[in-house]
């Protein structure tokens, strides 16, 4: 029995060793997963601070990209803003870079020999307009000879260059009895316009005479058909003189033409055309050479209806032809008009006709031997047809304006028309034979 007793214990002993065992295991095993547990939740806790770390600094980056990229729009407008200023910084020094060196739209020269009288007013007369325009129309007196009272006026003035043609030649005339001073001036602007067109290298040229005033808007009008010189190669030349522009012919300002017939008389000529006639340049008469067809080949001139120049020369070489009649009337412009706002494309050859033929059109057609009466009691513009130049002299003299033609060409006609204003703001349109069909005017 006690033996039984003691086996007991013993197992007892034994579970209660093997129980301990198995508790310190699991105590031991516990503590390893609460160590890796901890450890884990530890791991975690790191990950996640380094995770909020890593957001904060993305964050941080984030904000300072948009403050970068603020920065760089400001950076961007000031800089746009600098452009702007420096274009504009530069622009305004062009500008005034340009206005220091001004190209020119055109020599301005003053032909003159031995009126040193004549020359003083015609100086006068071009200085006062052209003195706010200086840059822009250099002036120029070109002496023929050596008259000491015209090169010493024209010294007087610092505010032009002056030029002298000595030409110790003996002149030949072609015939007998002609005036040796038609030769001299022929030579004397060939000389001058080579001169200024070669030597000086200007683009283009204004021819005056010493005899000569000029209108306000003298310098305006010929800036505003330079264009047109430059644009329309079929305009051979620009005058600023009308023909028939004494004061009962006359009464629109604004009024141009284009004509056939070169007018002369203060006169603007570009380099290209003077390129072509320099070389072939006539020894006398060198105004009725320009108007042969053979020289100005079809192409045309413009023509104010009021005159821009005055031209008071009583006593030249003309010997004072038809100056009574024709040049003492003459109605010089006293508007100041606004050239720069006009639109002169009207003027380009492709729209003239057009423009001249739709006016002469609507005329009223009269004929008979007493047209100046019918055109008086008519209410508007007349148009007159004649057959040929007898015929168109007639008709001339019995209102006064030119009646002189040259090859074929009636004083500033268009296309055979001769236009003019009689008595009030009424045209009366003098009509060539062929002129209505050249103008494409059909069943007139």
């Amino acid at each position: 029995m006690a033996n039984v007793a003691c086996d007991y214990r013993f197992l007892l002993l034994v579970a209660a060793v093997a129980f301990i065992y198995i508790q310190m295991r699991l105590f031991s095993t516990q503590s390893k997963y609460a160590d890796r547990l901890a450890a884990a939740v530890e791991a975690e806790d790191h990950c996640t601070s380094q995770t909020r770390l890593l957001i904060d600094q993305i964050s941080l980056q984030q904000e300072r990209i948009l403050a970068l990229e603020e920065q760089r729009k400001r950076r961007e407008e000031e800089c746009g803003q600098l452009r702007d200023l420096v274009e504009e910084l530069e622009t305004k020094g062009l500008q005034r870079l340009t206005d220091k060196v001004q190209v020119p739209v055109a020599a301005v020269v003053i032909m003159a020999c031995s009126r040193a009288d004549y020359l003083e007013r015609t100086i006068k007369s071009v200085l006062k307009y052209q003195s706010p325009v200086a840059m822009k129309y250099p002036v120029f007196v070109s002496q023929d000879g050596s008259h000491p009272d015209v090169k010493s006026k024209a010294l007087s003035y610092d505010q032009l260059t002056y030029m002298q043609h000595l030409d110790s030649e003996p002149v030949q005339t072609e015939s007998p009895g002609e005036l040796i001073a038609y030769y001299k001036i022929a030579s004397h602007y060939k000389w001058a316009l080579d001169e200024l067109f070669y030597k000086r290298n200007f683009s283009r040229v204004i021819i005056l005479e010493d005899d000569m005033e000029i209108a306000p808007d003298f310098f305006d009008y010929f800036e505003a058909a330079a264009a047109l010189l430059d644009k329309d190669k079929s305009i051979m030349a620009v005058s600023s003189w009308n023909d028939n522009g004494q004061k009962q012919f006359v009464h629109d300002p604004y009024a141009l033409y284009r004509s056939d017939f070169f007018p002369g008389l203060g006169w603007m000529l570009a380099r290209s055309i003077w390129d072509e006639l320099s070389p072939k340049w006539p020894k006398a008469y060198w105004d009725d050479w320009l108007r042969l067809k053979e020289n100005h080949k079809g192409r045309q001139f413009i023509r104010p209806e009021v005159c821009r120049t005055y031209n008071f020369g009583e006593h030249g070489s003309s010997l004072g032809q038809f100056f009574k009649q024709y040049l003492e009337p003459i109605k010089m412009n006293d508007v100041q008009v606004d050239w720069k706002s006009m639109d002169l494309s009207y003027l380009m050859e492709d729209k003239f006709m057009k423009f001249f033929a739709n006016i002469l059109e609507k005329a009223k057609s009269i004929e008979g031997t007493d047209v100046v009466l019918k055109a008086y009691n008519i209410d508007g513009d007349v148009r007159i047809q004649y057959t040929n130049q007898f015929d168109f002299e007639l008709i001339a003299r019995q209102f006064g304006i030119f009646e002189e033609w040259k090859d074929g060409i009636p004083r500033t006609a268009y296309k055979g028309v001769v236009v003019f204003r009689f008595q009030t703001s009424r045209r009366v349109f003098l009509v060539g034979p062929n002129s209505l069909n050249q103008l494409g005017i059909e069943g007139a």
